[in-house]
């Protein structure tokens, strides 16, 4: 079978022919549909991550396929795969055929697509926890979100209007402002420090941190939270404690291996929200050969959805 594989950290992926997996008690033996590419796998891949598996590995933390056999699910069954070490302690999703622990897969329904039923879980679940669980957004209340147009914050958007709160999004330009969803304000963030200061809304969404996270935490009214999801615009937070305290906001970081079982329990609305459009998420797929430019796309400062593999189309 066809699978990608990193044999060296940093290093461009190869596509390479391997043996299959043998399916093993307590595993699903799967044939994969589509495979994310995330930030996660860029991180394992940097060889940053707290956890990587032995090199050479194959990528690759979710995925969408086709049941082959298993002791859990029935063969034939539409299932998503997330977690259970897939791509950070073991070899990941980014082949043909993939051999995942049972807990992993969760099953897909028929009117969810595979590509999405790959990328989902991530962006959709992240949002929901940091909304309802830690932020606990109310109805009537102002969010701001930062990085709206990217996965997480389009979601983030999008859930928040459904629970009836007043939506604000930190644009970089105009063009950012037009792709919003209908009834979000659209902030214009110019690099100034003082840009974002006198909106006062009681809660943050930040799914992109550094600079932009510094200019919006003044938005935030006293008593307010803020909540961390991502640092793609930089890994760094300066604070004046002495003002930071003053204002008494909370930074509350969102962890979703910690909160792993939330997501899977919120799984199966999200996915009845996608599958009847009450929630989108874009999605750009590649062919399994062409890993290094998903890994390059998702690295793209404005780039929008999430970035999936699918099998390499049969030579005729």
């Amino acid at each position: 079978m066809k699978a990608v594989r990193i044999h060296g950290w940093s290093q461009p992926p190869s596509i390479e022919e391997i043996d299959p997996p043998a399916r093993s008690a307590g595993r699903s033996l799967v044939r994969m549909q589509a495979a994310t590419v995330g930030h996660i796998d860029r991180t394992v891949w940097g060889g940053r991550f707290l956890r990587h598996p032995p090199l050479p590995y194959v990528p690759g933390v979710e995925a969408a396929g086709i049941v082959i056999e298993s002791d859990r699910f029935q063969a034939g069954q539409r299932v998503w795969l997330r977690g259970a070490g897939l791509g950070t302690l073991t070899d990941g999703t980014w082949r043909e055929c993939i051999a995942a622990p049972d807990e992993a897969l969760g099953l897909l329904p028929d009117n969810v697509p595979m590509p999405l039923g790959a990328a989902f879980f991530s962006p959709c679940t992240s949002a929901w926890v940091a909304l309802h669980e830690i932020a606990k957004l109310q109805a009537g209340e102002r969010v701001l979100v930062t990085g709206a147009t990217g996965a997480v914050g389009s979601l983030v958007l999008q859930l928040a209007l459904e629970l009836g709160a007043k939506a604000s999004a930190v644009v970089s330009d105009a063009a950012a402002a037009a792709a919003l969803p209908a009834g979000v304000d659209a902030v214009v963030f110019d690099g100034a420090a003082d840009a974002l200061s006198g909106l006062g809304v009681d809660a943050l969404i930040d799914t992109v941190g550094g600079p932009v996270l510094a200019a919006a935490l003044p938005a935030v009214v006293a008593g307010g939270r803020a909540v961390l999801i991502g640092y793609t615009a930089g890994n760094e937070l300066r604070l004046e404690l002495a003002n930071f305290m003053l204002r008494d906001v909370s930074l509350l970081p969102l962890n979703m291996f910690r909160r792993d079982a939330v997501g899977r329990a919120m799984a199966p609305a999200l996915l009845a929200r996608l599958g009847d459009g009450r929630l989108r998420l874009e999605v750009r797929s590649f062919a399994l050969s062409e890993a290094a430019s998903a890994l390059e796309w998702i690295a793209q400062r404005g780039h929008r959805g999430r970035a999936v593999l699918v099998p390499d189309p049969a030579v005729a």
